[in-house]
């Protein structure tokens, strides 16, 4: 039986579409519906079961058809972000930032507390561009809070501020522009976590803020609640860290040297990848290794992929989020398959996003309003399953209730 669209019938495979001058986006949503960012009446258009031409190939190139929808608004598989073509970077929470490639800076979704960067706390169902400057550089969010470091090396913050996490010298003091962090024009990377911030200057040194409970900050400290700080702080004295991701309560980062180091809470789950389940104040090496190249950190679990393109990752497993077919929990790295053909990961809460070398896009771990992407909702997997069937992908962000991916135009 076929599904009704203006003027026709479209098929239960995909439809053949010739002639057709549509530009579709190369940004792709999907999970929470609200924060997709295709429209305020994308809810309309999922309970009807009519879809638009520009919806159709959009599912059509994605390589999924049909259309998996839910009468929330959620979507199970990507569906496309408006009609630009420029988009070279995005990073989600309950919401979703991203950089075109001339440098101007966007917003959608969840605006509780003004992490949208409008000047408000309205929710957005569309892409709306925040202030008129086009020298954004990089972004990052968890769940209420933003984050960018412009072209000229200042790093700015808005959102939630819990703990001082927005690094502004105050304390639940949300605030729904962005505001620059201090004066300093040398910051080169920024992570933002559940309740902290971890960032990295170009000098190689590492700076963190926020919430320090569980020892995330890594500043060797007590855990008490005077511990926290609103402003950033050096992370010990080296000045050879490469990358660095902050997870919910606890860090990642790995340096120059490719070691990897982890820090903040590990229990009961073992997300700091220790081989046991004990907090840490201050960075501690993740076994003896030196083959680290990119990690993140995400609920209660962690990712990471080594330089010879393997993925591993330990933690929390309660839904499969570590993609070794188990539901067992890890305190130590374990692969993820036998392949050493991953590229880049995004870690979320339980579950884990990533794309291979080939372009394809692959997810697994919790599936509740379409997480994962590939079709289905509230089937959790315990291995990586792939997300339609192209080839181009090239950036993925899947932390909060929405996911999205940019293709490679």
């Amino acid at each position: 039986m076929g599904e009704r669209f203006p003027g026709g019938v479209i098929s239960k495979t995909p439809p053949e579409v010739t002639g057709q001058s549509l530009e579709l986006s190369n940004l792709y949503a999907w999970g929470y519906g609200p924060s997709l960012g295709i429209g305020a009446n994308s809810n309309q258009i999922v309970a009807s079961g009519v879809w638009s031409l520009s919806e159709v190939l959009g599912f059509a190139q994605a390589g999924l058809w049909p259309p998996p929808f839910d009468s929330s608004g959620n979507r199970s598989s990507p569906v496309s972000v408006g009609a630009l073509t420029d988009w070279a970077s995005a990073a989600t929470g309950q919401h979703v930032l991203a950089v075109r490639d001339g440098g101007s800076l966007y917003s959608w979704g969840n605006n509780l507390n003004g992490q949208l960067g409008q000047n408000d706390i309205l929710t957005r169902s569309s892409p709306s561009q925040v202030g008129a400057l086009t020298n954004w550089s990089k972004i990052d969010a968890w769940d209420f809070t933003s984050a960018a470091i412009k072209t000229d090396g200042t790093l700015w913050t808005w959102g939630q501020d819990f703990a001082g996490m927005l690094g502004l010298n105050t304390n639940g003091v949300a605030r729904s522009s962005p505001v620059q962090v201090g004066a300093l024009t040398d910051w080169a990377q920024i992570s933002v976590g559940g309740f902290h911030c971890s960032a990295i200057k170009t000098d190689g040194t590492l700076w963190s803020w926020g919430w320090n409970g569980d020892g995330q900050l890594g500043l060797n400290l007590s855990t008490a609640a005077s511990s926290a700080r609103s402003s950033p702080v050096q992370v010990g004295a080296l000045s050879t860290w490469a990358s660095v991701s902050a997870g919910f309560i606890h860090t990642l980062a790995v340096t120059t040297g490719n070691a990897l180091y982890a820090w903040g809470d590990n229990g009961p789950y073992g997300q700091l990848g220790t081989s046991d389940v004990i907090n840490r104040s201050s960075p501690v090496q993740v076994g003896a290794l030196t083959n680290w190249l990119l990690v993140g950190g995400g609920s209660f679990h962690s990712g990471a992929i080594k330089t010879d393109n393997t993925l591993w990752a330990w933690g929390s497993n309660n839904y499969g989020q570590l993609g070794d077919n188990t539901v067992v929990r890890k305190s130590s790295p374990v692969q993820v398959g036998a392949l050493s053909d991953w590229s880049k990961l995004s870690i979320g809460s339980n579950r884990i996003t990533a794309i291979k070398t080939d372009g394809t896009l692959w997810a697994w771990g919790r599936n509740v309003i379409g997480y994962l992407g590939d079709g289905t909702s509230n089937v959790s997997k315990s291995s990586p399953v792939q997300i339609g069937t192209l080839t181009t992908w090239s950036e993925v962000s899947a932390v909060g209730a929405v996911s999205v991916a940019i293709k490679a135009v």
